[in-house]
């Protein structure tokens, strides 16, 4: 059964993968704008960014969970002084990255299976992809991003608001969500060494999803 129930998950984790390397255009063009999309969205991305800034200033480290094609949030970062990590499931996605933002670097990996060097970031931010993750895999993928992280760093990270889960077409692609409702992020980000410093909703359309800041303790 433990068996079944891991292959089930690395199964919707490639589902992912491969919606995204279907999507990667439609998703954000060059520009960071969706498909049909009278703006890119920055803004908000910069406000996020701009919040991080005054907690750790630039050329401070940072992990991109989940970086997609690097725009908008990577280059913000980037353009911000920081020295960014990007680090995405989809080929596609990395590969527009690297060209997008030269100025950062990045990996293709399964952010589940991926390791690295303990307290090597002053913050790790994770934008719309920890919700692609099956939530057996968020939660225990919480106490690595804190191992990541060096003393006192920072999580900033859009999660769930509400409990769903479900497979739904995307720009075109089947895509695979999971969340958890917000006071369950909460419960596990305590478990494992971040305590959340505040929390919001952030409004998509008729529903939403909850940014949560937490630092390592």
């Amino acid at each position: 059964m433990a068996d079944a129930n891991r292959d089930t998950r690395a199964s919707q984790r490639d589902l992912v993968r491969r919606g995204y390397d279907a999507i990667s255009r439609a998703y954000r063009n060059d520009e960071g704008r969706a498909d049909g999309a009278t703006e890119n969205g920055t803004e908000r991305y910069k406000g996020w960014v701009d919040e991080l800034a005054q907690l750790i200033p630039p050329p401070a480290r940072v992990l991109d969970l989940g970086c997609g094609a690097g725009v908008p949030a990577t280059k913000l970062m980037t353009d911000k002084g920081f020295d960014v990590l990007g680090l995405d499931i989809s080929a596609v996605q990395i590969e527009r990255a690297r060209r997008l933002v030269p100025t950062a670097t990045f990996q293709q990996a399964d952010m589940v299976t991926w390791e690295h060097e303990p307290a090597s970031f002053d913050a790790v931010v994770s934008f719309y992809a920890l919700i692609h993750v099956p939530l057996e895999d968020q939660r225990n993928l919480l106490p690595k991003i804190r191992s990541w992280l060096r003393p006192a760093g920072y999580l900033l990270a859009i999660v769930g608001a509400e409990r769903w889960t479900g497979v739904e077409d995307y720009y075109g692609a089947a895509m695979f969500w999971d969340h958890a409702d917000r006071a369950t992020y909460l419960v596990w980000l305590t478990e494992a060494g971040l305590v959340p410093l505040w929390h919001r909703f952030v409004p998509e359309g008729r529903v939403g999803h909850t940014l949560v800041m937490a630092q390592a303790m």
